[in-house]
């Protein structure tokens, strides 16, 4: 991931894209953060971690945005998501997460809303990275009640 990061980079920095340079700038420092945080190198699901969490910023900055009026503002952080959600795996449909998130309700045993707990830490170790874990609260909610 790092090294198509800074091929990424490069390319960006050739044709002047200046929202994707800016944006892989701040992926690859937020690694780099990461990294030392951690005293050792990344592994590939820490990388993902990192992207999943700048991709939930700029969810949550769109949203704010968006409510406070600004479409000025949402438009680059839609633009920075776009980048970003390039070097995430693919995310799963939302009936392959309910098929999932129904399929651990079984498993668990799980039948009121007090049991969301325990489902939503199943479902997100098995589609971590792969789904957005607001989604997937939205589904085992509607699945227990």
């Amino acid at each position: 991931m790092q090294d198509k990061l800074m091929e990424d980079l490069k390319v960006a920095m050739k044709t002047k894209d200046v929202v994707r340079t800016s944006t892989i700038r701040m992926i690859r420092g937020q690694m780099k953060d990461f990294q030392i945080a951690k005293g050792a190198p990344l592994a590939p699901e820490d990388e993902i971690a990192v992207l999943n969490n700048a991709a939930k910023k700029r969810k949550e900055a769109i949203e704010m945005y968006e409510k406070a009026n600004r479409p000025d503002l949402s438009a680059k952080e839609k633009e920075e998501l776009q980048v970003i959600a390039g070097y995430l795996p693919e995310q799963l449909s939302e009936s392959e997460v309910e098929a999932v998130v129904t399929r651990t309700i079984k498993e668990i045993g799980a039948a009121t809303t007090k049991d969301l707990g325990k489902v939503m830490q199943a479902v997100m170790s098995q589609l971590k990275g792969k789904a957005d874990g607001k989604l997937v609260q939205e589904i085992a909610r509607k699945k227990l009640t």
